[in-house]
């Protein structure tokens, strides 16, 4: 690829583009965009977790304006920072807060380069309106050049106001990555495709992918190494060990610039690539205003809406106000009805915990649970242990960790 001229130097500073770069300038996430517009099979966003580290997870979701506020006070504190990047934890393109955010980021801050992470789905009709903001670095997270491989990829895309599945869902994907990324490139962005590298999924079709990419004039490829999470559809896959991706990689590199140095980000990541400060700086909102953390019920939990059938939500609550109750010692759930056309609370589930139950007794409870609310998809509660995490897993269920008050943004669709 023909980079231009005037990006050449700051291809230097940006710490994903450079292999020298991430060790001294720094990059900061803000996590303005929680509504994902497609289901990858290896995917589970799952928000207020800060023991973990891979794309989709975040300790919080701020607002455009909350984003500037702590670029502001994270500015002050890490003189290296060069980079502000957009990267979930759903999809940039599928939020408009997306757009807000880089608007007042780049009137603010236009010594900072911006940079947005997609999966690709929105990206034909979004190109110019990226670079017109200031958008020079794109990043299209691409795992197949064939539906049919694609299709083992994608549970689902939702596009036209319709839900593809498989297959179906993989070409439309693919389509439009494809005239996404040629437009991008034509109008001087500087492209790179993530790959998640899949055993026995897309491994053997990753070298086609990359000479595909090539020939579209993208300027580097990283493959990054399928993370198995609970909860998801690839949870029983393997990871490729290091042996087998740095094989794939020496081959695709024949063909096009290789990434080996990424550290597969949170969407609130903060810092040098391979010394993230994220946590230092959680749930730090309104930083004007003193820039200490704030309240835990400062967080609102996003729940995605579905653009068809509506969604049923149990949210673990004492008083049918808060978010306060683990999964396992709840003694009620709010279940709410959640669709497109608004959030209605459905019915009341008491749960009773007059007695302590362990071993078998305890998983038993815990089935009982689900049993009375088999018809919910989403689990919202304050904290979860590992058996119950299974159990709902195993039931294709989806759980979120979130505290604070229970309200219209929880449901933000």
């Amino acid at each position: 690829m023909n980079v231009d001229k005037k990006l050449e130097g700051v291809i230097k500073e940006h710490p994903c583009y450079d292999s020298d770069a991430h060790t001294k300038f720094a990059r900061m996430h803000v996590p303005v965009a929680p509504r994902c517009n497609i289901q990858c099979n290896y995917c589970n966003r799952k928000y207020d977790c800060s023991n973990e580290s891979r794309p989709g997870v975040t300790s919080e979701v701020l607002s455009p304006e909350e984003a500037v506020e702590k670029i502001r006070f994270v500015k002050e504190k890490i003189s290296a920072l060069k980079v502000i990047g957009i990267a979930g934890p759903g999809d940039p393109l599928a939020n408009e807060e997306t757009f807000r955010t880089l608007e007042l980021v780049n009137k603010e801050f236009p010594e900072l380069t911006l940079c947005v992470s997609t999966n690709g789905l929105a990206l034909p009709n979004n190109a110019q309106r990226l670079y017109d903001l200031g958008v020079r670095f794109l990043t299209v997270t691409m795992n197949a050049s064939d539906p049919d491989v694609g299709g083992l990829v994608y549970d689902r895309v939702q596009w036209g106001g319709r839900t593809y599945k498989g297959k179906e869902g993989a070409d439309i994907l693919l389509k439009n990555q494809l005239e996404g990324i040629r437009r991008c490139v034509e109008i001087g962005m500087v492209v790179k495709i993530n790959i998640v590298m899949v055993p026995g999924v897309n491994d053997e079709h990753i070298p086609e992918l990359v000479k595909k990419v090539k020939s579209l004039g993208v300027y580097i490829v990283n493959i990054l190494p399928l993370i198995p999470v609970e909860g998801t559809k690839f949870s029983d896959k393997r990871a490729p060990t290091p042996e087998e991706r740095k094989k794939l990689m020496d081959k695709c590199e024949l063909d096009i610039k290789m990434m080996r140095h990424c550290k597969q980000c949170r969407a609130d990541a903060i810092g040098l690539l391979g010394e993230d400060r994220s946590s230092e700086f959680a749930k730090m909102k309104n930083c004007q205003a003193g820039c200490g953390p704030s309240p835990e019920n400062s967080t609102p939990l996003m729940i995605d809406i579905d653009e068809s059938d509506p969604l049923r939500v149990a949210i673990a609550t004492s008083d049918g106000k808060n978010i306060d109750s683990g999964f396992g010692n709840a003694s009620r759930f709010d279940v709410y009805s959640v669709s497109n056309g608004g959030v209605k609370l459905i019915r009341t589930v008491n749960v009773d915990t007059s007695k302590q139950v362990v071993g078998s007794s305890h998983k038993e409870h815990i089935n009982g649970i689900v049993d009375q609310l088999n018809d919910c998809t989403v689990f919202v509660v304050k904290e979860i242990g590992h058996m119950p995490s299974k159990v709902l897993a195993e039931r294709g269920k989806t759980v979120r960790i979130s505290s604070g008050m229970i309200k219209k943004s929880t449901f933000r669709p």
